[in-house]
């Protein structure tokens, strides 16, 4: 028996005809009908995902901030009000224990976003290296859902249910922010920190709240092309976008460096009086900055029809399986390119756009050439 949680939007799921899947310790929808019909929706119109799944975590007191500093390789407590940003939870050896979102909802309070499967490992990670620190860490996880809608129409949709003095606050939000507001009668929390390379919102609201919240969006969307979308859609909408998957791209094998993600360490950022901060890791990731990687996270555009899967070898030749350079982490056909594209981790003389290359598709060599990633960037204007 299936000892996985459900979301608080779990019967609005059954009741749409989603197809359920296990995920992070979770049920999820894994496709509500056609994987490709709700991915296309997403570039084109809009999309609605539950990822109540994700984990929320709450850090506050005048020494939050420099609690995240020693507990991530970020620079939070520079981080604006209204603010967020991407970083990441390492162990000693610089390795990713997972990849996070970081909002700054107030002077002295942050949100944590952690993934659904890691959200534990990091809640405990957190509460053990905020100590010294005037700061509390809390798990709001367990009292909030979280909605996201994605895709062109996505802002058309949210403000025609926002609140008349919300309305500025929502349409000019950033990208990579976020801010109070009043949607389909409720309070809650809306960010635009998308992952399906699309504009769109998170909203995070209370549970109890969350099925009224899903209905309106539904309704308000479906005439402009709204349609609900489970996690087989985000996936291949994340994998266009180059966007990382922790347990493919990031695991604890794994560093900043080697993902193409080094930008997120801060090995600069300081404390008030000026010092350089000892944040867990920094020993490890300052070496490891200055060294070759072993391996290079790179775009694998495939030249044939069948996708390389994450698992499979990649090697130099398709005509020399046994010459291994390498490993896809995450491989799909792409609806909106018309061709199977990949990321994949390959040794560093192997990473340079244009290299050509092959993957082992179940003992038939398919070819494949190295491309920058994202696979796809979405129309501006």
């Amino acid at each position: 028996m299936s000892t996985a949680r459900s979301t608080p939007l779990h019967d609005e799921h059954l009741a749409l005809g989603a197809s359920m899947t296990e995920f992070g310790g979770w049920m999820m929808p894994l496709r509500y009908g056609s994987d490709i019909a709700e991915h296309t929706a997403v570039r084109s119109a809009a999309g609605l995902f539950d990822l109540s799944h994700m984990g929320e975590i709450e850090v506050s007191g005048p020494g939050a901030g420099a609690a995240l500093d020693h507990a991530l390789v970020g620079w939070l407590s520079t981080l604006e009000v209204g603010r967020a940003r991407y970083s990441m939870i390492a162990q000693e050896d610089g390795a990713v224990v997972d990849d996070l979102v970081v909002y700054r909802t107030a002077d002295e309070t942050f949100l944590v976003v952690a993934n659904a499967g890691n959200a534990e490992v990091v809640l405990a990670a957190l509460e053990e290296r905020v100590v010294g620190f005037d700061a509390q860490v809390t798990f709001t996880s367990p009292e909030v859902a979280l909605v996201a809608v994605q895709g062109p129409r996505a802002a058309e949709i949210l403000l025609s249910l926002t609140a008349a003095e919300h309305q500025d606050a929502v349409s000019s939000l950033k990208y990579y922010a976020i801010t109070p507001a009043t949607v389909a009668g409720t309070d809650l929390l809306v960010a635009r920190t998308g992952y399906t390379g699309e504009d769109g919102f998170e909203l995070f609201v209370e549970n109890g709240a969350a099925v009224a919240l899903w209905r309106a969006l539904l309704v308000a969307g479906e005439p402009l092309g709204l349609v609900p979308a489970g996690l087989s859609a985000r996936d291949s909408l994340r994998l266009e976008a180059g966007m990382p998957l922790y347990g493919h791209e990031l695991d604890l094998t794994t560093t900043p460096f080697e993902a193409g993600l080094g930008r997120v360490v801060r090995l600069d950022k300081t404390d008030a009086d000026g010092a350089p901060v000892d944040f867990v890791g920094r020993a490890a990731l300052e070496a490891r900055k200055s060294s070759e990687p072993a391996r290079v996270l790179v775009g694998l555009k495939a030249l044939g029809r069948r996708p390389a899967r994450a698992g499979y070898p990649v090697v130099v030749d398709a005509s020399k399986l046994d010459l291994v350079i390498g490993t896809v982490t995450s491989g799909a056909p792409s609806p909106t390119l018309g061709y199977p594209v990949a990321l994949a981790y390959v040794t560093p003389e192997y990473s340079a756009a244009g290299t050509r290359l092959a993957v082992d598709v179940r003992g038939r060599g398919e070819a494949v050439e190295v491309v920058e990633t994202p696979f796809y960037r979405r129309p501006r204007g």
